[in-house]
């Protein structure tokens, strides 16, 4: 492969498909500016248009660069033009933002609020018994489920985490969690003190 140096570039900017395939194969740091210098503002436009405040077309367009670098090695320039697959990333991006912004995070402290502290044995022998029927109520859950809250709870893995580790969107991973967690205290409404 030429040097991005001295590939031709189109009038409008450098060879996007190029830089892209440099980025896959070398880790071309060259390469990647000459796409960042490219595509983030054109991107950050394009979430500005959509109603998007400027902090969230920077983060949008950050968190697009990220996934471009991330994943370069699968991009076909058979199957779209590197613009098609880099505004697919922004627009998933921009969508896993809205969806933060309308069901918000839920944390480990929506899990422990409602727990008290241990005073006598017979309280600890009821929140044993409450632990073990959480334990069989996760285990019912859907596989996804369970993994998420597994990841979430247990591991103490932030929502992005697990959503690169599962290779799903972010906002799949807060809905499978939302979806579990409303599940769990339905299921667990009798432990209630």
């Amino acid at each position: 492969m030429a040097p991005l140096s001295s590939m031709p570039e189109p009038e409008d900017g450098p060879d996007l498909s190029a830089c892209i395939a440099a980025i896959a194969e070398s880790k071309s740091r060259d390469a990647f500016t000459q796409l960042f210098n490219h595509m983030a503002p054109r991107i950050k436009a394009y979430c500005l248009k959509r109603g998007a405040s400027p902090a969230e077309a920077e983060e949008t367009a950050q968190e697009t660069m990220i996934q471009v670098w991330r994943r370069a090695g699968q991009y076909d320039s058979a199957r779209a033009a590197a613009t098609t697959w880099i505004f697919t990333i922004a627009r998933n991006k921009r969508i896993d933002l809205f969806r933060k912004e309308q069901h918000p995070e839920v944390t480990a402290d929506d899990l422990v609020q409602s727990m008290s502290d241990p005073v006598d044995a017979e309280s600890w022998m009821e929140q044993s018994q409450t632990g073990e029927a959480l334990a069989q109520k996760i285990r019912s859950l859907s596989p996804d489920q369970a993994e998420v809250i597994h990841k979430a709870f247990f591991e103490d893995k932030t929502h992005q985490v697990i959503s690169e580790e599962l290779d799903v969107p972010l906002g799949t991973v807060k809905s499978r969690i939302r979806l579990a967690l409303a599940k769990l205290r339905s299921s667990m409404t009798e432990y209630e003190g």
